[in-house]
């Protein structure tokens, strides 16, 4: 038991493994960030287009 915990501790793959997993969070949040401002531009601008063609 003593030794597998021992492995545990020195075994670096989960690290990278969650660090992996930080940055496929992170850049997540950066592309939903964008999406949601680019649709509220892009219904401000159809509001606009659809006003000028009344």
């Amino acid at each position: 038991m003593r030794i597998l915990f021992q492995q545990f501790l020195y075994d670096k793959r989960a690290a990278t493994a969650i660090e992996y997993g930080l940055i496929a969070a992170g850049i997540s949040v950066a592309i939903i960030a964008v999406v949601a401002n680019l649709g509220s531009a892009l219904n401000t601008t159809f509001t606009s287009v659809q006003t000028a063609l009344k």
